[in-house]
């Protein structure tokens, strides 16, 4: 018998948006159908995986490599494939939400050389959001962007001017679109994004020379990296498009992604462009996998926890390691200071920090890195220029000295900072501010002249989590407790909420739930999703 016809889209609760129907075509639609039918059921499985992974780790309190796929990581003789033109210089990436226009325009004509449009953590997943992004990224590939501030400021696209190539980063596994139904389930959020800018942009970009290109986030094994690989190539092939066409980065930002780095590349090898350190959720994700498992996994403050510290040196250098072993690209973290028009001193003093970790990135033998203000790409692009010289990367470094076990990847007690009383003010300053933007529908929020986004609003509240558990004193003396997280929250929530619109008490109140509940939730975007307009 034939295989039964995909059930159709519907387009549920969703509040009508300005040029919807171009992105909402019934070709388009019905595309979406055929990867949500296809693919949510492995979906499903995946993450139910995720769930019997966390326990085991849970269990055991440890991880290891893959001795089932040891085969893999001992053949020396396999490669990913060649990258694209568009993708062979990637020294410098700028990152911002796809929903904001006038963002679009500033990364697109910023000289990086890549600009990470982003469906995920730097946007909040509101219907009017998810449509902007899409028109938005039309409109770009298209020359046909631009947008005018209320003062009558107009953004354009510099006239004949390279622009950065568009990686589009579709949101995680585990967040759904609920405004897309097929059958009475809500069509994964990742499968949404990918596919809605595939449908209407992929030809379009083969035939200018470039291609369909992606992030993945929030990647946590090398079966999840096979679904994507699979989904590509059915996309590509109804689409009428060649095999390849697609090239995906992967970020490595969970815990157990990093113990299946080649893993990963091999499942995704015809389409594979690189690996990218991706800091802040990686740091959640050793959090939110260890954070019963006693003393020598308490963080200590986040800001604390720098890219020298050695676990995350064995987990960078690991990533370049297998990255120029394999052929692929390794894309260092972020640069997420957003400079002060008030302040020239704490401009200079930052920016000093910037070019130090862009240089000890290009040193480490990174053939790119992440910045998250058009500022800061002349001082990534120095620092990579200088490594880089002629060359568009540093592949032929195969960091042969570089040795990682399994041990080194998650000892983290050996750090000498401690949880502070500052330490956990911030935390939750960071995340009450955040949340009260998200909610509001933005998702990329400078707060203390950082540029947050979802990573480190989880990294905060999972701090509190644990530290509430593990009964962490602060240099202060003060144990901290859930009467001390919830005085603190009042005293932010009373600033930061005097005389101010928005959402701050819903904001206030979400933080204590996912900070302070009995029962850890995975992500705080999935009760905050409830919640969202």
């Amino acid at each position: 018998m034939p295989a039964p016809a995909p059930s159709p889209l519907a387009v549920t609760r969703a509040p009508h948006v300005a040029r919807q129907e171009e992105v909402l075509t019934d070709e388009a639609l019905a595309f979406l159908a055929a990867l949500h039918h296809r693919f949510t059921p492995r979906r499903d499985e995946l993450l139910a995986r995720r769930a019997e992974r966390r326990a085991e780790i849970a269990r055991t309190g440890r991880l290891d490599f893959l001795p089932g796929t040891a085969g893999i990581r001992e053949d020396p003789h396999w490669r990913v494939a060649p990258a694209p033109p568009a993708l062979e210089d990637r020294r410098v990436e700028i990152t911002g939400p796809a929903d904001d226009r006038r963002m679009t325009v500033n990364a697109l004509n910023s000289g990086a050389r890549v600009w990470l449009a982003d469906f995920e953590d730097a946007s909040s997943p509101t219907w009017h959001n998810v449509i902007n992004g899409q028109l938005n990224l039309i409109d770009a590939h298209r020359r046909r962007i631009d947008f005018t501030t209320p003062e009558g400021r107009t953004y354009a696209l510099r006239p004949d001017a390279e622009l950065a190539t568009v990686v589009a980063r579709p949101r995680g596994w585990h967040l759904d679109e609920r405004h897309l139904t097929a059958g009475g389930r809500a069509v994964p959020g990742a499968l949404v994004d990918f596919g809605l800018y595939f449908f209407h942009n992929a030809r379009h970009l083969l035939d200018a020379g470039k291609g369909p290109y992606f992030y993945l986030p929030k990647t946590e094994s090398h079966h999840e990296a096979r679904l994507w690989n699979d989904v590509f190539l059915f996309a590509q092939e109804y689409a009428g498009i060649p095999r390849g066409s697609i090239r995906a980065t992967v970020l490595i930002e969970t815990i157990t992604a990093a113990y299946e780095m080649e893993e990963i590349l091999h499942e995704l090898r015809e389409h594979a462009s690189g690996l990218n350190a991706g800091r802040w959720d990686y740091l959640f994700s050793l959090i939110k996998n260890f954070r019963d498992a006693g003393e020598d996994f308490v963080l200590p403050d986040r800001n604390a926890v720098t890219m020298t510290a050695p676990f995350m040196r064995a987990y960078t250098e690991l990533l370049v390691r297998t990255c120029h072993k394999r052929g692929a690209h390794a894309i260092g973290g972020m640069a997420a200071f957003i400079p002060s028009r008030k302040d020239p001193e704490v401009n200079a003093v930052a920016l000093e920090k910037v070019r130090a970790d862009k240089e000890r990135e290009a040193g480490d033998g990174f053939d790119g890195s992440w910045v998250a203000h058009p500022d800061l790409v002349p001082v990534a692009r120095a620092a990579f220029d200088a490594a880089l010289g002629e060359r568009p990367h540093q592949k032929h470094r195969l960091r042969e000295d570089v040795r990682v076990g399994a041990g080194d990847l998650i000892a983290v007690g050996g750090l000498d900072a401690r949880p502070t009383a500052a330490g956990l003010r911030n935390a939750v300053q960071v995340a009450l501010r955040y949340i009260e933007a998200w909610l509001r529908g933005i998702g990329a929020v400078a707060i203390f002249n950082l540029m947050e986004d979802a990573a480190t609003a989880e990294i905060s509240r999972s701090q509190l989590w644990q530290w509430v558990r593990a009964g962490v004193v602060l240099d202060t003396g003060e144990k901290v407790t859930d009467a001390l997280v919830r005085k603190v929250a009042a005293e932010e929530l009373a600033d930061a909420g005097t005389g101010a619109d928005g959402a701050w008490q819903e904001a206030h109140d979400l933080l204590l739930e996912v900070a302070l509940s009995e029962e850890y939730v995975d992500f705080l975007t999935l009760p905050a999703y409830e919640r969202l307009g």
